[in-house]
């Protein structure tokens, strides 16, 4: 593939940080690299990176500055002195923030004429580059689309839209699945280990079991999106009710409590007189408890 060499800077080499500068000097586009703690540029440089001792020097080394730090906070604490070279130039942020805060970020950035593309990280420092790896992206499309030709080295590159917020919201809504998924993996483990059966065994049983049960989504999400609860062929939320997964992991000592919370948003429904309909109604139960028991 014929490339198109860019400069890029890259502020922040933890461990994605590196990743994502790795990604791109292996492409063949001259990086300029800065980290707030010396020490993490070794290997970058031995690939042909080149580091700097100050953010403002790899912000003006390149038109386009990726910024992977540790949290809002950090970012504004590393730009806002190089405020002044930002214009012209665009931005990258890849930095875990809420969607308000990136749509904050978003403004800052417009306010000194730089452009400004907020990104989702959906994978581990490992990943980039290959496959699975898959990085969300909101803000100007018109920047979007002239940078990807690099961006497009980390991963999938998805545009969710022009909203800055956007990329942050679709992370963290992913993230929640994947973190619910992992509490309700821990509290399987928690409840078989008592019985003498080992976690790695649980979890040989559990990642096809759960693979297959992802199947469900788009099933769910048709529903969800028409509304209708009744239609045939849904689990009811009676049947779905999780009062014997709560006994048995009170009998095995184990803290129900994420099992509970899901019981509770099928309780809530049940309560309101909605027993007979899908188990997918909960997404009523989680959207607002103005309109939970709607």
């Amino acid at each position: 593939m014929h490339i198109h060499p860019e400069r890029v800077s890259v502020l922040g080499l933890g461990a994605m940080g590196g990743a994502l500068a790795a990604a791109v000097v292996k492409a063949g586009h001259p990086t300029t690299v800065w980290n707030r703690t010396a020490g993490r540029a070794d290997a970058l440089i031995a690939a042909g990176a080149t580091e700097v001792g100050a953010a403002a020097e790899a912000v003006r080394a390149a038109e386009l500055v990726v910024v992977c730090l540790l949290d809002h906070a950090s970012v504004h604490e590393v730009l806002d002195p190089v405020a002044t070279d930002l214009a012209g130039r665009t931005i990258v942020n890849v930095t875990t923030t809420t969607p308000e805060q990136a749509r904050e970020l978003a403004g800052w950035s417009a306010d000194r004429n730089a452009r400004y593309l907020d990104g989702g990280i959906m994978a581990v420092p490992e990943m980039i580059g290959g496959p699975g790896s898959l990085v969300l992206f909101s803000g100007p499309r018109d920047a979007f689309d002239r940078h990807r030709h690099v961006l497009d080295h980390w991963g999938e590159s998805d545009f969710q839209g022009p909203d800055a917020g956007l990329a942050s919201l679709v992370d963290l809504a992913l993230l929640a699945g994947m973190y619910v998924m992992f509490a309700g993996f821990l509290h399987g483990a928690a409840m078989v280990a008592p019985a003498g059966i080992p976690a790695r065994r649980f979890a040989a049983l559990s990642a096809p079991w759960l693979t297959a049960m992802t199947a469900a989504f788009d099933g769910y999400a048709e529903v969800v999106e028409g509304g209708d609860y009744t239609v045939p062929g849904q689990q009811s939320l009676t049947f779905s009710d999780l009062g014997d997964i709560i006994d048995a992991s009170v009998a095995q000592g184990v803290d129900p409590a994420a099992v509970a919370m899901v019981q509770q948003l099928i309780r809530r429904q049940i309560d309101a007189g909605r027993g007979a309909e899908g188990f997918a109604r909960i997404y009523e139960s989680l959207r607002s408890s103005e309109t939970a028991a709607r």
